[in-house]
């Protein structure tokens, strides 16, 4: 056996073994937790009394937005490469992005179109 596989089988096996043992230190040495009523209430930012019931409508407005950033942020994750090698690709990869610029394009003004970014 190569010195290198058994240093890495070596390490593996003493990281798999620290987790367990971290885990039993922590319980052993950690602090206690109280059995206070105020420990054990939920704490929502600071608001004592949470008004409403679990069936009351919410805006999914902030969800929207945070998945079209994602799709807008994942697009100038594809385009960082095509910058990169835009001489390489030369009129093909000049086409390509074309495209997907314009899909992304046409995705954004059906977005504005059904007006989900106009908050009312």
């Amino acid at each position: 056996m190569s010195s290198e596989l058994l240093f890495s089988t070596i390490a593996i096996f003493l990281l798999a073994a620290l987790v367990p043992i971290g885990m039993v230190a922590t319980t052993i040495f950690g602090p206690r937790s109280s059995k206070e009523k105020i420990k054990n209430e939920a704490y929502e930012s600071g608001i004592k009394n949470v008004l409403g019931g679990v069936d009351q409508k919410f805006s999914v407005k902030f969800y929207l937005i945070a998945i079209l950033f994602l799709i807008f942020d994942i697009e100038a994750v594809f385009m960082y490469p095509w910058a990169v090698n835009v001489r390489e690709l030369s009129w093909f990869g000049l086409t390509e992005m074309v495209v997907f610029i314009l899909l992304l394009l046409t995705g954004l003004i059906y977005i504005l179109r059904k007006g989900v970014l106009n908050w009312r």
